[in-house]
């Protein structure tokens, strides 16, 4: 029975406690970080070992493979993509930005693929403003909302090219933080009618692809209590105002956004209505706490996530070597 909750592990294989975990709790799926990743090899026999202490061959494993700050594979073994900023700025027809963008998601959506990672927690559809913590910063797709729906489209079809479903982040928008969730809670006081036309905007314009991560604000317009990801109100608005039907994930519960006990954090995120709940850091005591307050992945949220799954095809046709190729060609003309 799988249980509704994304874990992390701690090194580069599975420690006979975390394979005695897995077996007990059998969570949706595991999240890589750097720490899990060293060689080709080793990622696919550390996925192929959770896959086989969860008795499911075709559990989730996921990744923040982004581009710029933010890709945990990387040289000697694959490729250094450029943050989504860089396409922005690129002096080129929008439409030639979108085929770029889309080709360079496709080419890490491959990398991934073929390790055996099926989910990719990217594209970032978050518009910074002037003043904003640098979090997000050139993991955005620039500041205007409309570019930032079209190239995140873009970039969330190439993961689909790729062989590897997206996760449109971070629902329903960071990029007015003024702090890093990592470490503070943000709070955000900006009007609904300018958040829907901004904000919003890039997310609306993309609530039919099948999975999304919310953010750890406020948005005082609709909760100014709670942040979003334990924010009934908000997670309401996401799926109502918003129109987003897909598969909603947690961010990290383990950032210093949030307060109180893991199991406490994850019973409120499930009561606001998540789907799945993300614990990243690999501790195992604080990963069995969310384990408990996760249940199984059942009605609505099943319904989403087996949706979801239906969007991960086959790879396409794709020459990496042409591809990476005609990147580089575009930013070396721009440099």
């Amino acid at each position: 029975m799988t249980r509704a909750f994304v874990c992390g592990c701690s090194g580069m294989a599975l420690t006979r406690e975390e394979r005695s975990f897995l077996r007990d709790s059998v969570p949706f799926g595991l999240i890589l970080f750097k720490r899990n990743i060293d060689t080709p090899d080793q990622v696919r026999a550390l996925i192929d070992g959770f896959r086989d202490a969860c008795g499911d061959a075709d559990a989730a494993v996921l990744v923040d493979q982004e581009g710029g700050r933010v890709q945990r594979f990387g040289p000697p073994h694959w490729r250094a993509y450029p943050p989504p900023a860089r396409f922005v700025g690129l002096d080129l027809p929008l439409e030639r930005k979108e085929r770029l963008v889309r080709l360079a998601a496709a080419l890490m959506g491959w990398d991934l693929r073929l390790v055996g990672v099926s989910i990719d927690c990217a594209p970032v559809l978050d518009v910074p403003v002037e003043g904003s913590h640098a979090v997000i910063g050139d993991r955005a797709y620039g500041r205007d909302p409309h570019v930032v729906a079209k190239l995140g489209r873009a970039a969330a079809f190439g993961l689909c090219d790729g062989g590897v479903l997206p996760v449109i982040k971070h629902i329903p928008g960071h990029g007015r933080a003024k702090v890093d969730s990592h470490l503070n809670l943000p709070i955000c006081a900006t009007p609904l009618d300018v958040l829907r036309d901004t904000d919003f905007l890039p997310f609306a314009a993309n609530a039919d692809l099948p999975m999304a991560m919310t953010a750890h604000v406020v948005y005082a317009a609709l909760d100014a209590e709670r942040p979003a990801t334990l924010s009934k109100q908000v997670i309401d608005y996401i799926r109502d105002g918003i129109g987003f039907a897909g598969l909603l994930l947690s961010d990290d519960l383990s950032m210093q956004a949030l307060r109180g006990g893991l199991r406490g954090r994850a019973e409120a995120a499930f009561a606001a209505g998540i789907d799945i709940a993300l614990h990243c850091n690999g501790d195992l005591g604080e990963t069995a706490a969310v384990a408990e307050a996760a249940p199984a992945l059942a009605g609505a949220s099943l319904v989403r996530a087996s949706r979801a799954r239906e969007w991960r095809g086959e790879a396409i046709a794709l020459d990496p070597v042409e591809a990476w190729a005609e990147i580089e060609a575009a930013l070396a003309i721009a440099a």
